[in-house]
């Protein structure tokens, strides 16, 4: 019984019923969030979304009797049981927020889908070298709302009064969001030098250290990739292996009949 529940499991086509599943509740979730659909078929809507978590909850606890505490070793499982432990959190007073959630189970697509999965295990084996640019990013920041506030604080406290609200607008002047016209400009009809201050930090934060975040993301990806590659390489060996094993040993045994023949 338990190995055939784990063929079904493991098999491609449980897979992508429960791939199916997952896109379908999340069509449904978005749903709910219309007042005329509810009013129309709201009623349809909440029995499609519990028959899709009952599927979830099936398959849960499918896993653990076939890997029983296995199955909390994989991240992966982690993952889906939290997820899915979420949507069967009461809708009442502080706990509300967490059945809004119930959208992530939307992100179980990763957990099912091995691309997806393989993109971000690519990000979060990034994330040790993304913590330094981080850090260096962090010191940019302090520096830069440091001498913002000093420089500007006075006239333009709105923008530069306090270190936060420096740090803030720098983050604004980072992502190029009405950087020239709304806040440089401004601030260089009293301060002309101004953009000797606000032209090197954008050309520092944003061409500089968040190209050097994407260049660690792609370079993280790559090497993904190439791993994947790899095993795929050593499966295809390991196979060709033994089938040509397979051949010799039938051929040694042809021999020897003949011999005794």
């Amino acid at each position: 019984m338990i190995d055939r529940m784990k063929s079904v499991l493991d098999s491609d086509v449980f897979g992508r019923f429960i791939t199916a599943v997952i896109l379908v509740n999340a069509v449904t979730l978005g749903m709910e969030t219309s007042d005329a659909v509810m009013a129309r078929i709201g009623e349809l809507v909440l029995l499609i979304d519990k028959l899709c978590l009952v599927i979830f909850i099936l398959e849960i606890g499918a896993k653990l009797i076939v890997w029983r505490l296995r199955f909390f070793r994989n991240g992966w499982n982690v993952f889906d049981f939290l997820i899915v432990g979420i949507a069967l959190a009461p809708a009442a007073q502080g706990f509300s927020v967490l059945r809004a959630l119930r959208i992530l189970r939307v992100l179980r697509v990763i957990s099912v889908a091995p691309r997806l999965r393989r993109v971000v295990e690519g990000f979060i084996t990034a994330l040790p070298g993304m913590g330094s640019v981080f850090l260096l990013m962090a010191i940019i920041f302090y520096i830069g709302s440091v001498m913002a506030t000093k420089l500007f604080g006075s006239s333009f406290p709105e923008w530069f009064g306090t270190l936060g609200l420096s740090a803030y607008s720098l983050f604004q002047i980072m992502t190029l969001e009405s950087w020239s016209m709304g806040i440089v400009r401004p601030v260089m009809e009293l301060y002309s030098y101004a953009w000797a201050f606000f032209v090197p930090f954008i050309m520092v934060t944003t061409f500089a250290v968040v190209n050097l975040l994407v260049g660690l993301i792609v370079n993280s990806m790559q090497d993904a990739h190439s791993e994947e590659e790899g095993e795929r390489t050593d499966a295809y060996r390991d196979q060709v292996i033994s089938r040509l094993e397979a051949i010799e040993a039938r051929i040694a045994r042809l021999q020897d009949e003949t011999t005794e023949k």
